[in-house]
């Protein structure tokens, strides 16, 4: 065989290990085996595309591959479950930053118009995604704040800036020896994307993450018809579509559609003030332990503030005493919990929670009725009945997890402040609701001794 016929299977397997491993993250069961399959096809990718460059000096590419995996293996023990979503953010923009620069490599004296379409294609999604990214991961983190950022005239100024990269890009391909318009290009991309952020709120970030991640794919995609790689055309787009596919139904957990997410947002509709009927009813631990003693079934809905105590651990602690006693304990998931795609899932995973055990929100709901207690964790936009009730509410029509038609609702949350969408949530004052104020971690705890006793 070949180097020509070696490179082409080469090509081949690695694009199949992609689709398959791509197939196998669809589970959480099958999640860790599809993302190792999919590393597998990276590293041969890799490998077949040096031979097919003919690089034979692989000491600068050796040191890149063991600086990177001693960062990745040191930031997988660092970094916080609940930084995981800002860790994320940060991925994407990386995958973004380096399809800019590959795309700015392939520019040659003599490369056709095609390609030149190609790099300014790379490089302005690649641009977008990098900005973008780093504001989500400021938002993430509250380091910018979460809140959405709008000022006078912000439309007029994103609209002359997409005018100025469309004019850059004409100019660039019709003159591409002088590198002024490239310049412009880059720096107007860079922009772009701190402006398309900037005015989309915290709650929306979940959505905003996948998008991002499909525009990596694009970028990437972009990037191998620039420089003539199949592999990286395959994987550019198999992430691309799977960002788009999940951007959808992330939108349709909420009931908004993407161009709502992206120019409107909960932000300019979240301060309206509404009175709720009811009085918060708080219990202490000791008598929430014992309305979950005599429960035979039982419902846990996590949400951000399980990530923030860090509770996940003994969450699952709690839940092997819960069945030891006789219950049967189920998990609500709600697609956008958390500040991530599937923030939960992962959370859970960490701490073995078996797989079985975590229903989706269309699998709970129809439970719910015959659910003696509802435990939610750190969640409130996701259990919000005004979504049903109120129709006022700016969230009303989103689907959400129907805590309030279980018997007893026990609401662990260290205060009465509102999500992160700004919104009042009913359920807190209903009848069948308890609030246990505190530290969801040692709430928690305080449980797992009382049924250890």
């Amino acid at each position: 065989m070949d180097t020509a016929s070696i490179i082409a299977f080469g090509y081949v397997i690695a694009s199949g290990l992609f689709i398959f491993g791509l197939k196998l993250l669809g589970s959480p069961a099958t999640a860790r085996k599809g993302n190792m399959i999919s590393a597998v096809g990276m590293l041969i990718a890799v490998c077949v595309a040096l031979l097919d460059q003919g690089i034979v000096d692989y000491t600068w590419i050796a040191g890149g591959m063991i600086a990177g995996g001693l960062i990745g293996a040191i930031a997988a023990r660092v970094v916080a479950m609940t930084s995981m979503p800002e860790m994320v953010a940060l991925f994407n923009g990386f995958g973004g930053a380096a399809s800019l620069l590959v795309g700015w490599a392939a520019l040659t004296p003599d490369s056709s118009t095609f390609t030149l379409i190609t790099i300014v294609l790379s490089i302005l999604i690649g641009g977008v995604t990098l900005t973008g990214s780093l504001v989500a991961y400021g938002k993430l983190s509250e380091v910018l704040g979460s809140g959405a950022v709008n000022f006078s005239g912000q439309q007029i100024v994103n609209s002359l800036v997409i005018l100025g990269v469309v004019a850059g890009a004409v100019l660039f391909c019709m003159n591409p020896a002088d590198p002024t318009f490239l310049y412009v290009v880059i720096g107007l991309a860079l922009l772009f994307g701190v402006m398309a952020v900037i005015p989309i709120g915290g709650a929306d970030m979940p959505v905003v993450i996948s998008l991002l991640n499909s525009y990596s794919g694009l970028a990437a995609c972009a990037a191998g018809f620039a420089i003539n790689n199949n592999v990286l055309i395959v994987a550019g787009s198999l992430v691309g579509a799977s960002g788009i596919i999940l951007t959808q139904i992330m939108c349709k957990a909420m009931n908004r559609s993407l161009s709502n997410v992206l120019f409107s947002g909960f932000a300019s509709v979240s301060n309206e003030v509404t009175e709720i009927d009811g009085e918060v009813k708080p219990i202490s631990a000791d008598d929430a332990y014992y309305i979950l003693e005599a429960a035979t079934n039982v419902a846990i809905v996590p949400g951000y503030g399980m990530a923030v105590a860090q509770a996940q651990h003994v969450v699952k602690e709690l839940t092997e005493l819960m069945e030891a006693n006789g219950a049967e304990v189920n998990f609500g998931i709600h697609p956008v919990a958390g500040r991530m795609p599937g923030h939960m899932n992962v959370l859970l995973a960490e701490a073995d929670v078996p797989y079985d055990q975590l229903l989706e929100m269309d699998e709970i709901n129809p439970r719910m009725a015959n659910v003696d207690v509802a435990i939610i964790i750190g969640a409130n936009d996701v259990v919000n009945p005004a979504a049903r009730e109120v129709e006022s509410s700016p969230i009303y029509g989103m689907p959400v997890i129907n805590v309030s038609d279980a018997r007893t609702v026990l609401v662990l949350k260290r205060s009465m402040a509102s999500g992160f969408a700004g919104i009042e949530n009913p359920l807190f004052y209903k009848e069948n609701t308890r609030m246990i104020f505190g530290d969801a971690k040692e709430t928690l705890g305080h449980l797992v001794r009382e049924f250890g006793d």
